[in-house]
């Protein structure tokens, strides 16, 4: 098959024929990529991150996590998809047996693994998917392949973290500080669960589709105090602020745009300019009794409320996808993460 192989960090990414992945166990699964959203995450994969956290690919590696498609061959033992089921992958598997896993978090399971990191992911047209039975969801009938690429990493961690984590309410105000993938995915989250939404970004593409998607006001970084403003906006601060970049610029201003006893959402995470550590006001979320949330994927079990509310049209991940493209030019949009151009989801879909 072709895949996009990454041979090199911060290095062309190359096209080239692979051999086709067979079942390595018999609760595995093959599944046929459809679609496969370009992903931040894969962008720093490319830059070579995230080692302080002990995440070092062996090359050459295909990437890819974020992927939906058809069965196309199931194991011995897998009982719940046969061939021809329409699917997608949530990016965190669990193993099923340890403490996290037995009480329903397998997205912070003890040995957690990743779709597109510990094995070779949607930028091949097939993909071999361990424990298919744990680790694949059925597709509803009315929700495309290209909506549903992005449903595995960057729809579903802003899900958990405005849903669950932050326990955003109607009424509350929330800014929402990067408009990338899962910034948007967050924007249009927070508004299905009736909140007032400041969006922050320096591209104002990237603005204009909050606005679309139902932020009542926008902030452009590049102009002015980004916390004055949302302070101005929202009549004191922001109930919950999202950092959904891991900057040290996004995650500072995030924290300052809180309101007293406002709860702090971090969903992105940090490239080599920071490594893993970014300075923090600890007096001010002392003083101002602020919370500080972490949030990673989701587990599995919260898939069914979400899919329901796609399968609904509640909530509309076909809205964030903006730019459709095939294998040989899913390269150049990767690379272009980098620099913060475009607004919306890149979904590879042509092979």
């Amino acid at each position: 098959m072709k895949a996009l192989v990454l041979t090199g960090f911060n290095q062309d990414l190359e096209v080239m024929e692979v051999p086709d992945p067979e079942l390595k166990s018999e609760h595995d699964v093959i599944v046929r990529v459809e679609a496969n959203g370009i992903c931040r995450s894969d962008w720093h994969l490319w830059m070579g991150d995230w080692s302080w956290i002990g995440l070092n690919l062996e090359l050459p590696h295909v990437m890819g996590h974020e992927f939906s498609g058809v069965i196309e061959e199931v194991g011995k033992e897998v009982t719940r998809f046969k061939p021809g089921d329409r699917v997608m992958v949530p990016h965190a598997h669990g193993d099923a047996s340890c403490e996290y896993c037995l009480t329903g978090h397998q997205n912070v399971c003890e040995h957690v693994t990743f779709a597109g990191t510990d094995y070779w992911g949607g930028y091949g047209r097939y993909v071999n998917v361990p424990n298919g039975d744990r680790n694949v969801i059925k597709l509803p009938d009315n929700v495309e392949y290209d909506a549903a690429a992005g449903l595995g990493c960057r729809f579903m961690t802003a899900f958990h973290g405005v849903v669950d984590q932050a326990a955003v309410r109607p009424g509350e105000w929330v800014s929402v500080h990067g408009c990338g993938g899962v910034g948007l995915s967050a924007i249009h989250i927070a508004v299905a669960s009736g909140a007032h939404v400041v969006a922050v970004d320096i591209n104002e593409d990237a603005l204009k589709l909050a606005r679309e998607l139902g932020a009542v006001a926008t902030v452009n970084a590049t102009n002015g105090d980004v916390t004055e403003q949302i302070r101005g906006i929202t009549g004191g601060g922001a109930h919950v602020a999202v950092d959904a970049l891991g900057i040290a610029a996004t995650c500072q201003a995030a924290i300052g745009s809180l309101r007293k006893r406002g709860r702090m959402l971090q969903l992105g995470m940090t490239s080599n300019a920071e490594a893993g550590l970014i300075p923090v006001p600890i007096d001010a979320i002392v003083l101002q009794e602020l919370q500080i949330i972490g949030s990673a994927n989701m587990p599995i079990g919260r898939y069914p409320d979400m899919m329901r509310m796609v399968e609904n049209s509640i909530l509309r991940p076909e809205e964030l996808v903006t730019n459709r493209v095939s294998l040989d030019e899913a390269a150049a949009v990767l690379a272009s993460l980098g620099e913060y151009r475009g607004a919306g989801v890149s979904v590879l879909n042509k092979w």
